[in-house]
């Protein structure tokens, strides 16, 4: 497959908005440090944004890999699908059905960010999911639902079983398939997945360590919302704000190119 050539950065920038063009920014930064945590999954998984002001949402060029998306190739589309600007991409159509599911029903949602990774798909195909053994899985069981597999999702009828099984929580782990995080910003989301994935691995690490597991107390489980709120300074956020310019910094230092 050949890929067309890279969008001008300036022709783009142009046709868009200042809040769009930043929300470009960071969702190009975000495809970027999911790479640099080793969560990509070839051109296989996604994250969108909503651009703001409007039910639109941006998402990854279908055949680009995560180090390689940049700012103005990402593509824009509305609920049903269609590209709002010129774009010689095409998108994923699974990723469709994902994100726009999401974002259809959840308006106090900006960005949802979906991870194929080892450990994730591990932990989504135990019966039990997400167990109460590290500080971790506190965060993630306080808003946490799950959602059964359906095979590759293709089916637009899948899309109401995925609102429902979300709910107004944050974390969504899809059984046999993989993790999934939303938030009202693109710091948050990623900040989840950071902490969704953490809870995962130490999971698993757990598990083959052949011992019996120690389970956090369930008085301490049911205060889990109260305590995440606290820690994070918000009881609507996760506190991505907090690591957000410490993980941009790691990433200009880095590979910078996502602005362009």
């Amino acid at each position: 497959m050949s890929l067309a050539p890279a969008l001008s950065p300036q022709n783009v920038k142009a046709q868009v908005s200042a809040a769009e063009w930043q929300t470009r920014v960071d969702l190009a930064a975000c495809y970027r440090l999911v790479a640099m945590h080793g969560w990509d999954d070839l051109i296989f998984t996604h994250i969108s944004a909503k651009v703001p002001g409007t039910e639109d949402f941006l998402i990854n060029p279908y055949g680009l890999m995560f180090h390689e998306i940049t700012a103005s190739s990402l593509v824009k589309v509305d609920q049903a699908g269609n590209k709002q600007m010129d774009s010689p991409y095409e998108i994923n159509p699974a990723g469709y059905t994902i994100h726009s599911a999401i974002h259809e029903v959840r308006h106090d949602v900006t960005c949802v960010l979906h991870t194929h990774t080892a450990a994730g798909v591990a932990v989504s195909a135990q019966k039990q999911g997400v167990l109460p053994i590290s500080q971790q899985s506190l965060f993630v069981l306080s808003s946490l639902g799950y959602h059964a597999y359906e095979g590759v999702a293709l089916n637009h009828e899948e899309k109401a079983r995925l609102q429902a099984d979300l709910g107004e929580n944050n974390f969504l782990m899809l059984h046999n398939h993989g993790l999934l995080t939303c938030a009202n910003s693109i710091a948050d989301t990623f900040l989840m997945m950071f902490t969704f994935q953490r809870a995962c691995d130490i999971q698993v690490l757990a598990q083959n360590g052949a011992t019996e597991l120690i389970a956090i107390h369930p008085h301490i489980l049911s205060g889990a919302k109260a305590m995440v709120a606290a820690v994070t300074k918000s009881a609507q956020g996760m506190g991505g704000a907090l690591a957000w310019p410490a993980l941009l910094r790691k990433l200009d230092n880095q590979d910078p190119g996502y602005k362009n």
